[in-house]
């Protein structure tokens, strides 16, 4: 947000920087989340683009590492389309050794038996997180599920934490996948879900100056709207950001209603962003499909002749994909 715009209407921080929100939903699953990985194995948590995954996860960590009881290990990897078994392991070798220049073994053998001997020499259970994991590849997440399975007849503990969008819960529950699904635990993040208006009062109280309140800088028809249209806390600080944007343009202060219905994007709700947000571009859906990504992009923009689109829909409903 521009400088001047934050001083007219008295913010102290950008929304992207505020603390935690948390819900009763997200006390209850972080705890299950913390049980999960104590027990070991691989633990899913899934949730639509922007729902606050991230931020869940990186409130997880903190917790785990506080308890001193559990070791975390991170994959800072960015491109996990690349991202292989190699890869996760060299990022538990860097989080769980003590000594500064750690030589991993490139031969397979053995590097598994100096990781299972760091692992034991740790004598605590690891957690592994990795996030985005949505675009990791369906033998990565077999060779993981056989790692875990090896720290464990090595009388170690190993939880590999995968948070992605719906799409990686969909895919673990087909049938090809059930090798891993079955043995997964699979926990679904609703963000704010019916606690919109709750948060976006929050996130204003969290960059108001002291003497003010969140009514200062929006009106309560336009805080009843935002609450209405707007589902993600990333889609909330992005409108906002937006509404205050056109409110200084225009001089307006408080923002009202009417600031805010410009600026929301009409087709906000249509199909192809709601695809999007749960992971299913038009290629990633032609892939699974088998047909080509035109066919699946005049879906979405409901150019098909009835007969296709009804075909095309059964398909998808069938491979778990909203629609």
């Amino acid at each position: 947000m521009r400088r001047e715009v934050m001083e007219y209407f008295e913010l102290t921080r950008p929304f992207q920087r505020v603390g935690y929100f948390e819900t009763e939903h997200h006390q209850e699953l972080l705890a299950e989340l913390d049980r999960e990985i104590r027990q070991g194995g691989l633990v899913v948590l899934s949730g639509i683009v922007g729902c606050g995954k991230t931020t869940l996860l990186q409130k997880l960590q903190e917790n785990l590492s506080e308890s001193k009881s559990i070791i975390v290990s991170r994959s800072l990897a960015v491109d996990k389309e690349r991202v292989n078994l190699t890869t996760l392991m060299t990022a538990m070798f860097y989080d769980l050794a003590t000594e500064k220049d750690i030589k991993i073994p490139t031969q397979a053998e053995k590097r598994e038996r100096r990781l299972i001997a760091l692992i034991q020499k740790r004598k605590q259970p690891i957690a592994l997180f990795v996030d985005e994991a949505h675009d990791l590849h369906h033998q990565t997440l077999v060779k993981l599920k056989r790692l875990i399975e090896l720290v464990r007849q090595n009388n170690s503990t190993l939880a590999v934490m995968l948070a992605g969008h719906p799409k990686l819960k969909n895919e673990l529950r087909r049938p090809q996948l059930e090798e891993i699904g079955a043995r997964a635990a699979i926990l679904s993040l609703q963000g704010i879900q019916g606690q919109q208006r709750d948060f976006i009062l929050w996130l204003l109280a969290q960059c108001v100056s002291e003497k003010n309140v969140p009514t200062d800088l929006l009106s309560e028809e336009a805080i009843a709207l935002l609450a209405e249209r707007l589902r993600t806390p990333l889609q909330i600080e992005q409108y906002l950001n937006a509404a205050l944007e056109e409110a200084y343009k225009a001089g307006q202060k408080p923002v009202g209603a009417e600031i805010v219905e410009m600026i929301l994007f009409r087709g906000l709700d249509d199909l192809e962003p709601k695809l999007i947000r749960h992971g299913y571009n038009a290629k990633v859906i032609a892939h699974l499909l088998n047909v080509r990504p035109g066919m699946v992009r005049s879906f979405m923009q409901g150019q098909l002749p009835p007969s296709q689109t009804q075909d095309l829909r059964e398909q998808m409903l069938k491979m778990g994909i909203p629609v």
